[in-house]
């Protein structure tokens, strides 16, 4: 080191940044988020009953629950509208088989009249179970609860339920009667 070295002059420190509001208020806001960051979990564990999971109790018996009525709608593939205007029209062949027969046949010795022959594409349904009003059904789909006036499975109405010689049976809007199997 020479002596004409420490005579050359030194730069000033720069004078250090003053903190603007917004610096203030962004730390201010980082803390009180870390802050509520650290105690909402301790709040939610000491507070179990405004964010557990609620389970319904039930009444331990066997009868079902008094829920309204729901409509049941069953809708065939073949009658839902295609919403892509620009796919190819095919035409599909419908698998349910209907006709109309005359009358002139009715008197052959063949098998019953035409007109007593059940339809071929009836879905039968079975009766379950009854209580409070309601009826829980079943068919090849799946399970139902129904009252008076439910639309059941073969889009007949339920007309009534009634218990008839010790069993319960529905009768549809048909006349069908559907018991315990």
């Amino acid at each position: 080191m020479r002596e004409s070295d420490a005579d050359e002059p030194v730069a000033p420190l720069k004078p250090a940044r003053r903190r603007t509001f917004t610096d203030k208020a962004l730390a201010g806001t980082g803390l009180l988020l870390a802050g509520i960051s650290a105690f909402f979990p301790w709040y939610v564990f000491l507070n179990p009953d405004k964010f557990g999971i609620h389970v319904a109790e039930g009444d331990h018996t066997r009868d079902l629950p008094n829920w309204p009525g729901r409509e049941i709608v069953n809708v065939s593939p073949l009658a839902m509208v295609n919403k892509n205007p620009n796919a190819p029209k095919e035409m599909i062949p419908d698998p349910l088989t209907t006709a109309t027969t005359s009358s002139l046949g009715a008197e052959d010795d063949k098998g019953p009249a035409a007109e007593d022959q059940p339809f071929p594409g009836k879905s039968p349904f079975h009766l379950l179970h009854v209580a409070n009003g309601r009826a829980l059904i079943e068919d090849d789909t799946g399970m139902y609860v129904v009252r008076v006036g439910s639309i059941l499975p073969d889009n007949s109405r339920l007309a009534t339920i009634e218990q008839r010689d010790g069993k319960w049976v529905i009768v549809t809007s048909t006349g069908d009667v559907y018991g315990h199997d």
